[in-house]
């Protein structure tokens, strides 16, 4: 490959995609805080940079996996950040579960020096993106997905393109809300189920044959819950973010949507109990009475 990716974060989604991306031929550069995570990249050939702005000037192309919207802001424009040290002819592309405003307001500072911003939070956790497996929902100009089209077929079985710039983030966010909302919804027909003597593992197997089935009760309820291996890498501390930023970015738009008030009140309380490193999942072992 003759393009040159940076990537900054190497973390478990980071490490993940900078991995996939050494596989699929691409030179690799990489940035992260903690020691860990750049000598575990370093090993499958990711070479280390000092600092993002060392990283800035070797890569044709820049792939943030950082924690939240205020990281995303300190990296791109905070002091001695990628601002001051990209390139004009430079993309950017924001792998984070991010803010649509604050993904706008970077991507027309960045457009200022002449480098393409594109938002593309991802799904599938670790293993996809160890995997190259995971899915994107995009933000951004048509052209610069072109552009960016080798990298994110590496990275990506599948990708949509959602809208301009932050409306990736945004899907995310949708999607994130409609999964913490789901996993409530399946978490108490698990406890009707109990409540009324019939085989959980059966009732979940009729309901993936009919109308109300969803990604959780398809995906979630078999491979996490079930099962009680509660191991898909995605934190309840991350799924609290999630919502709570759906809540913000309703009460910003001045939305009144008393179903996604109750839902974030459930996942607040949840803190009570369940602490922010559990996996998500376990929301429905809460909520069905499994774990009392």
């Amino acid at each position: 490959m003759s393009q040159t990716v940076g990537v900054i974060g190497l973390g478990n989604m980071g490490g993940g995609m900078a991995a996939t991306l050494r596989r699929a031929g691409f030179r690799v550069l990489g940035s992260d805080p903690s020691a860990d995570c750049r000598e575990r990249a370093a090993q499958v050939g990711v070479e280390i940079c000092a600092s993002p702005a060392a990283l800035c000037a070797g890569a044709d192309i820049l792939l943030l996996s950082l924690p939240n919207a205020q990281v995303v802001e300190a990296v791109v424009a905070g002091a001695d950040g990628l601002l001051a040290h990209c390139r004009s002819g430079q993309l950017l592309i924001d792998s984070s579960t991010s803010e649509p405003a604050t993904t706008r307001r970077l991507a027309a500072r960045l457009a200022e020096v002449g480098v393409a911003m594109i938002d593309a939070p991802v799904s599938g956790g670790p293993k996809a993106a160890a995997s190259g497996s995971m899915g994107m929902l995009l933000g951004g100009e048509e052209a610069d997905i072109a552009r960016a089209a080798a990298l994110l077929d590496a990275l990506a079985a599948t990708r949509t393109h959602i809208g301009p710039a932050g409306a990736g983030h945004l899907a995310k966010i949708a999607n994130n809300l409609l999964c913490a909302t789901q996993l409530i919804g399946n978490a108490e027909v698990l406890r009707m189920a109990s409540a009324a003597g019939v085989d959980p593992h059966r009732l979940i197997a009729g309901i993936n044959t009919s109308s109300g089935r969803s990604a959780v009760s398809e995906v979630n309820l078999p491979n996490w819950v079930l099962n009680d291996a509660f191991d898909s890498g995605f934190t309840m501390g991350l799924m609290r973010k999630d919502v709570r930023l759906a809540k913000s970015l309703a009460e910003s738009l001045g939305l009144e949507l008393p179903l996604l008030e109750r839902v974030a009140a459930l996942w607040a309380q949840s803190a009570e109990s369940l602490a922010d490193g559990e996996d998500f999942n376990r929301i429905a072992e809460l909520i069905s009475g499994d774990s009392q």
